[in-house]
């Protein structure tokens, strides 16, 4: 896919005003990530969308030139489904549609339950239904997983000012190793153009507040809204189980398992993406 620049816009609204990128053409379709900021560059999972949708990639509160939060509640899932409502109401959408990566998938898992009225459909992968994915050994975030002590070195180390640049880099890479299925298909996804830093205090909120409480199994149960659910097969931050769970559990649901894929299926098989993307249009 070639590189293409996304027009930066802001939306006032009745919670504040709202940073976010558009580009593409057909039926509105939201994008964003529970702790990542954009810019210009867009987002190597939005791309696809945009084309066969109008995609609305969205900075959250806090996000890039977002408004900021008075109340570090306001970073929480349930409060970023309040602010996506505003915005598409500002927008003088109807409803739209609804697409979502990790702990974007788990955000709109929340946006099903909490305004399905809003939605044609969500799009969700590498997601949970429930804090559990992260106590199972088969995730690298659970303390019973072997790369685990090695993260947390890892992420001492990054925040240690002492650590040079060059370090970092090194560190930041065999964390992200960690999440593709080989080196090849990371060092394929670092040469593209694409945005999504992370911004520290919505990651901590979730770390600290909404991960633990974070269950959805029995509310998903009744959700009708049409479900697109993903995973990679070898995801090592959310084993597929998770989310075969998730599709299990929506009454509307189909699921797609990515065969040589970690976490980041749009990344490590493009073509295959595409055309899951395709089927839910």
């Amino acid at each position: 896919m070639k590189a293409r620049s996304w027009i930066r816009r802001f939306v006032d609204t009745a919670r504040g005003t709202f940073e976010f990128f558009e580009f593409g053409e057909g039926p509105p379709l939201a994008v964003t990530h529970l702790y990542s900021e954009f810019d210009e560059r867009g987002h190597t999972f939005a791309a696809p969308f945009s084309e066969h949708y109008h995609v609305y990639l969205i900075n959250l509160r806090g996000a890039g030139n977002s408004c900021h939060a008075e109340d570090p509640e306001e970073y929480s899932m349930d409060a970023s489904v309040l602010d996506l409502e505003a915005i598409r109401k500002a927008l003088g959408c109807r409803s739209w549609s609804f697409a979502g990566h990790s702990t974007g998938g788990m955000l709109a898992l929340k946006y099903a339950i909490a305004a399905p009225d809003s939605l044609e459909k969500i799009i969700a992968g590498g997601t949970a239904a429930s804090y559990e994915y992260c106590m199972d050994p088969d995730s690298i975030y659970c303390k019973e997983n072997l790369h685990f002590s090695r993260i947390v070195e890892i992420m001492d180390l990054l925040n240690d000012p002492a650590t040079n640049t060059e370090k970092r880099r090194a560190l930041s890479f065999e964390w992200a190793l960690m999440s593709y299925h080989s080196e090849e298909k990371l060092l394929q996804a670092m040469k593209k153009i694409n945005s999504g830093k992370t911004v520290g205090q919505r990651l901590d909120y979730f770390r600290q507040h909404d991960c633990a409480r974070f269950d959805v199994r029995k509310e998903l149960r009744s959700v009708q809204t049409p479900a697109f659910i993903y995973c990679g097969n070898y995801d090592a931050q959310c084993p597929p189980k998770f989310g075969k769970e998730v599709a299990n559990l929506l009454p509307n649901a189909s699921f797609t398992l990515f065969n040589h894929s970690n976490h980041h299926p749009y990344d490590e098989e493009e073509e295959a993406f595409r055309r899951f993307v395709e089927m839910t249009i």
